[in-house]
């Protein structure tokens, strides 16, 4: 089902943009802004809207239509991911109890210079 609505979705997406493509600005003859559309007031006449405009809103609310079940969707796989055999942070830490510190590698201790200066006996003699 979910497959379906991406299907769908994807769908709708590229009819949207297809549709506003194909639509017309106001005023996006060139001769309107040389005077060619003096007829015209400064918005455009707002009358009802082109067959284009309905349908593009109509597919606009079903894209968010489809959105909206995607996201709930994805809500429920991100509840049930408890569910995927994850054990749980207690576990973890009651196994890594039960095992002691006698599992965990020791760290040898590195031998510490008196500075940060080497010593005589560090630096090479140099060649004369």
């Amino acid at each position: 089902m979910e497959s379906l609505v991406l299907i769908v979705h994807v769908l709708l997406a590229i009819a949207i943009i297809s549709l506003v493509l194909l639509q017309q600005g106001k005023g996006a003859e060139a001769g309107a802004s040389f005077g060619g559309g003096a007829s015209q007031t400064v918005f455009g006449s707002r009358g009802s809207s082109s067959f284009l405009g309905r349908v593009t809103a109509v597919l606009a609310a079903g894209l968010f239509v489809t959105s909206f079940a995607l996201a709930v969707y994805a809500k429920q796989k991100a509840s049930s991911v408890n569910d995927a055999g994850i054990p749980a942070a207690e576990v973890i830490e009651s196994a890594a109890e039960a095992q002691g510190q006698d599992a965990l590698p020791v760290l040898e201790e590195a031998k510490s210079a008196d500075g940060d200066v080497p010593s005589e006996s560090d630096v090479p003699a140099a060649n004369q």
